[in-house]
């Protein structure tokens, strides 16, 4: 028998004495979601920026929505650490057998705050936080609302399915259990780095801020199996009085036991603690780390956090639906937030921390620094020092490599020519700037754009017409990273084979260059630069002609790529005429005329080929090429893309069709709620067509929703 099992006719519990029995308060109410399980909450959470490390960095994704599971925190490839109920001999191991349902009254990027009853007359309030990259919180105040005593234990516990909990020993001094687990770097979308210091051995503590009664390990198949470790079942049903108290060997479980007794109208807190460290760490470090989250206020972190957002625009939203995905798309962006370190003096962003993959850990790209934008409404300073990892690293010439963070700028040279991104680089700082007014950072972001784009008239414009090709390496500036229906229209549609991007005037550079130029011209003014504004209105307005009089179809009324050679719509004999959502791009930049926006909305509102039930696809519906199916990442063929989409949007606005706009944006909150609702992530990119979808998750810059419903409330204003 794995757990010691003692019979006893009648139990005396031991009353816990907490330091504190006050329960945390959000003093805001805009920032109040009360949120059920099938809201459009995200709910992953990571430790605030402060508080972080870049390796051996845990972030937990909490479920509170699936019923035949308990309340979990769940971080990749580390486990779940999460806490089952006793109460009176009876076992409450799964969310459908509470009293009252989880609700979510406020999520912050660091923390959840939850309210539910476990058992009839057991008051809860569950605060989950992540205190730093190796600490995470579980804090629970029971109340007892009834008039008879309860008799609870309490079972924290860390489940890793994998097989590699090693048990090392019981702490007595530190009320909890020592164990390693290992983590392999396979990750589903881009493996981790052997060779760039990522742990794959790690030390944990889970502790208690109190003795615990007991404490227990064992190797079971699923977490449902606890049940019967906890309790067994016979005629008459046994109480377990303690667990097995194992201080070694291999597991999939470590437990520890707390036992409380309330009285009728008494309350109490307990406190557990999951810690986490590089096993080649001394582990006096994670002993300090877990002793310092034994102690701490969480009163303080939640004033923190309000005070966090006290800068976001105060919307009146006209459903709690929308306030949750807009409190969620910043929660998003904050926590993929990292500080300093490596060769940047700047604060720099993952594109996710939980999961995370090798190519969107480390290093920051323009297009998803577009993430900044809606940032900036929440920390401007923290968005600018984002920007400025840009200029820092930029290169004498004016390149912005490709990647740009800890390790240095990565340009990946093909063909002996170094790569850089999409340009997005002055229009992020322009935005940033609207909100901040920082003129030190605008003059400074206005003297890196400039050489930028210099730097593209040099490099990415070979045959000096004006219009621009994509580097040697263009299936990854282009931002594809897989097949499109152009760029390797040579290929057969596999994600490897010829890219013909640098062949071509190709039509998103060049729409991307002219948008930057805008923004340059709006800089110069800004910072009365007299002959600034007349370079930059200058180029602004030779590109926007070139745009419209080479890459404008007059007999399809759209616009597409063109051959390099010759400004023709054909490459090598076939047709470059495919209707992308980079179509659209020129409404964006403002180079379109009246008439050819008007042309170009007919394009947009077509329900056979690019409106779509949750978005504008990359690739019109009627292509031959077009999928809905979005099996993976990187999908460009059909998958909708929330900031291109926000593109579009923005491009109607420019030229009046703002109700247009208005159901662009609806289109991208039915997916964004769709997903959340479903399964409480944002993700890279959604199907336009289906509610089902395997892209990579907890993306950062599904926080583009926050600007999205933002700058549709304020037209209502």
């Amino acid at each position: 028998m794995v757990f010691r099992i003692i019979v006893v006719s009648f139990l005396w519990l031991l009353t816990v004495s907490s330091q504190s029995e006050a329960q945390v308060i959000v003093k805001d109410e805009f920032l109040r979601l009360n949120a059920k399980t099938n809201d459009p909450l995200f709910t992953n959470y990571a430790a605030a920026i402060s508080r972080s490390r870049f390796f051996a960095d845990k972030s937990y994704f909490m479920n509170y929505f699936t019923s035949d599971k308990p309340i979990t925190y769940s971080s990749q490839y580390a486990g779940d650490f999460t806490v089952i109920w006793k109460v009176n001999n009876m076992v409450i191991s799964k969310i459908r057998d509470f009293v009252k349902q989880p609700i979510v009254v406020a999520s912050f990027p660091d923390m959840a705050i939850l309210e539910y009853e476990p058992f009839q007359n057991i008051k809860v309030q569950e605060v989950f936080f992540i205190y730093t990259s190796g600490s995470a919180i579980i804090d629970l105040t029971i109340e007892n609302t009834g008039n008879i005593p309860y008799d609870i234990m309490l079972y924290p516990l860390v489940y890793i399915p994998e097989d590699s909990l090693q048990i090392v020993r019981y702490d007595e001094s530190n009320h909890g259990y020592v164990f390693t687990h290992y983590e392999p770097y396979e990750r589903l979308h881009s493996n981790l780095y052997a060779d760039r210091g990522y742990p794959s051995n790690f030390r944990n503590l889970l502790s208690c801020n109190t003795s615990p009664q007991s404490y227990g390990a064992d190797n079971v198949c699923d977490l449902d199996q606890f049940y019967f470790d906890i309790k067994r079942l016979s005629k008459v049903h046994e109480n377990v009085t303690a667990l097995n108290e194992q201080k070694g060997g291999l597991v999939n479980i470590a437990a520890l036991q707390k036992n409380i007794k309330l009285q009728p109208r008494e309350k109490t807190s307990i406190r557990f603690i999951r810690s986490v460290q590089d096993e080649r760490s001394p582990e006096s470090e994670l002993i300090t780390d877990a002793k310092s989250a034994k102690t701490i206020e969480l009163q303080k972190y939640v004033d923190e956090n309000i005070e966090l957002f006290k800068s976001v625009p105060r919307i009146q939203f006209k459903t709690a639906k929308e306030k949750m995905v807009y409190i969620s798309a910043f929660n998003l962006v904050r926590q993929c937030m990292l500080p300093p370190s490596g060769q940047t003096t700047n604060n720099f962003y993952v594109f996710s921390r939980n999961p995370v993959w090798g190519w969107g850990h480390g290093h920051q790209v323009m297009h998803e620094s577009l993430s900044m934008i809606p940032y900036a409404y929440l920390d401007p300073k923290s968005a600018q020092s984002s920007q400025r990892v840009y200029i820092e690293q930029q290169y004498e010439d004016g390149l912005i490599a490709y990647r740009h963070g800890p390790r240095g700028p990565q340009v990946y040279p093909h063909e002996g020519i170094p790569s850089t991104s999409a340009p997005f680089f002055s229009w992020t700082n322009w935005e940033i700037y609207s909100v901040s007014k920082d003129k030190i950072f605008l003059k400074e972001c206005y003297d890196a754009g400039s050489k930028y784009i210099r730097y593209l008239e040099k490099e990415r414009d070979q045959d000096q017409d004006g219009m621009y090709e994509w580097g040697p390496y263009g299936i990854i500036e282009n931002v594809r990273d897989g097949w499109n229906v152009v760029f390797q229209l040579f290929s057969e549609g596999t994600d490897e084979g010829r890219d013909i991007s640098h062949e071509l005037d190709v039509l998103d550079l060049t729409s991307e260059v002219a948008n930057e130029i805008f923004y340059l011209k709006s800089m110069a003014k800004e910072l009365n630069d007299t002959a600034g504004i007349r370079e930059w209105t200058e180029k602004f307005d030779k590109t926007a002609n070139l745009i419209n009089k080479y890459m404008w179809d007059k007999k399809d009324k759209f616009y597409y790529n063109v051959s390099m050679a010759d400004n023709s719509f054909e490459f090598e004999g076939a047709s470059l005429k495919r209707k992308e959502l980079i179509g659209f791009l020129p409404m964006w930049a403002r180079v379109a005329t009246k008439e050819q926006a008007s042309e170009l909305v007919k394009h947009l509102t077509n329900e056979k080929s690019f409106w779509r039930k949750y978005g504008i696809p990359t690739l019109a519906a009627d292509d031959p090429h077009y999928t809905p199916f979005i099996d993976g990442c990187c999908r460009w063929n059909g998958a909708v893309w929330l900031l291109w989409d926000y593109m579009v949007m923005a491009g109607l606005k420019n030229y009046g069709y703002d109700k247009l706009a208005a159901q662009v944006a609806d289109k991208m909150m039915l997916a964004v709620t769709t997903q959340l609702e479903i399964n409480h992530r944002f993700w890279e990119s959604y199907s336009p067509d289906f509610p089902v979808q395997e892209s990579p998750s907890n993306y950062i810059w599904g926080s583009i929703m926050a600007k999205v419903l933002i700058e549709m409330y304020a037209k209502n204003k």
